[in-house]
């Protein structure tokens, strides 16, 4: 029986050291105050796809084989259907796990029952034997080894006041400057309990983005993709979490340091796209070209789309399509419209209105839009 007395701790932490800079700047990003100029349905959308990200990012920490491009042609088929296998599922129930996130985190506090049903939606619908859990939502009551690994996870009869610990420690109000950290080990903390028979790390990624929206970054402009962390190099971030560990001071703090140092880059990076002359400029643009000259849209949609882009509004009505085609006619225009209502390559502002903005509900243009962001050094993955 492993039964172990390590309690959860903070690192001790002087002003003269490294990560008491990140915290620093990490705390003025925190604290900026986003005056995006990006329309709030194409800021929506641009979320949604780094929520998609995340989940492929997790999973793929995993083992999970999925490219962006399988995941985007399974599950974006313009008809509304998809193809959906093991891995697919494994993915999509991420996505939904963190809508479910966004929706409640506001008004729900973290408790053991919180995290229950994060892993209920995490493994749902999955193969015992593969992803899915014997014990759907519920703490292990067996005692677990971790692949790879040199820690041995406590015995299960700790699981649930080992993790009532963790979940005080935190509720626990502290300093503001100490949150960040806080959440680094809490992160550690999780994964050393390894709580569940299975889904640990899928459970830990959605954990640790449900504490950054509740106690640091709780404005909804904003995009939080910490999994990017953890996904470019999966390697490393075992590496980490074993130094983190031994539970000495210095590997608690080089731990933090990881963890810290690339949150405080991917929101830096990410936080460009409120800036709609950057997503113009090298996003979206770019991503219409390549729609176009791979044959994904014709160049009566390019122009309409491209319209719609670099108009001052960032939305686009039957005047300015009629402005590109005066020689058409007035029912011509509204089925040129619909048409790319239709394909999900735009979509209206509102329920009935008749101004629309560009969509990335299409397969076809997503790809394009992927294909922008990686070049752009958005996507952590190496696909």
């Amino acid at each position: 029986m492993q039964m172990c007395n390590q309690k959860i701790m903070m690192p001790s932490v002087g002003f003269d050291m490294p990560i008491t800079d990140l915290v620093l700047e990490l705390e003025k990003l925190r604290y900026k105050i986003l005056e995006g100029t990006t329309h709030p349905l194409v800021f929506m959308q641009m979320k949604s796809i780094f929520h998609m990200l995340e989940s492929i990012g997790s999973s793929r920490i995993e083992g999970n084989n999925t490219t962006i491009m399988d995941y985007v042609e399974s599950t974006k088929i313009n008809d509304g259907s998809f193809y959906r296998n093991e891995q697919i599922t494994e993915i999509l129930n991420i996505e939904r796990a963190t809508s479910f996130i966004e929706s409640v985190i506001d008004d729900t506090p973290i408790t053991l029952n919180f995290i229950r049903e994060l892993h209920s939606l995490t493994v749902d619908s999955l193969s015992a034997s593969r992803e899915g859990c014997y014990t759907k939502g519920d703490f292990r009551e067996c005692n677990v080894r971790i692949g790879g690994s040199s820690h041995t996870p406590p015995d299960y009869l700790q699981v649930i006041p080992l993790m009532q610990e963790l979940v005080d420690f935190v509720n626990e109000e502290t300093r503001p400057k100490f949150d960040l950290m806080k959440i680094c080990i809490a992160h550690h903390r999780f994964v050393w309990i390894h709580p569940f028979e299975n889904g640990n790390g899928r459970v830990v990624r959605l954990f640790t983005y449900a504490l950054l929206l509740k106690n640091v970054f709780k404005s909804k402009q904003r995009i939080i993709n910490p999994t990017a962390v953890f996904c470019s190099d999966r390697n490393e971030y075992y590496n980490y979490l074993s130094l983190a560990d031994t539970y000495t001071n210095e590997g608690l703090i080089k731990w933090c340091e990881y963890v810290l140092h690339g949150l405080k880059n991917e929101i830096e990076k990410i936080d460009r796209l409120v800036d709609y002359v950057y997503l113009r400029d090298n996003i979206l643009l770019p991503s219409m070209s390549d729609s176009l000259s791979n044959k994904y849209i014709t160049d009566i949609e390019y122009n309409i789309l491209r319209a719609a882009i670099t108009n001052e509004r960032q939305e686009i009505q039957a005047a300015d399509v009629k402005a590109l085609f005066p020689g058409k006619s007035s029912p011509e225009i509204s089925r040129l419209i619909r048409s790319l209502v239709d394909k999900k390559m735009l979509v209206p502002v509102s329920e009935r209105a008749r101004k629309y903005v560009i969509s990335f509900g299409s397969n076809y243009l997503l790809r394009s839009v992927l294909k922008s962001l990686d070049k752009n050094g958005f996507l952590p993955l190496n696909d």
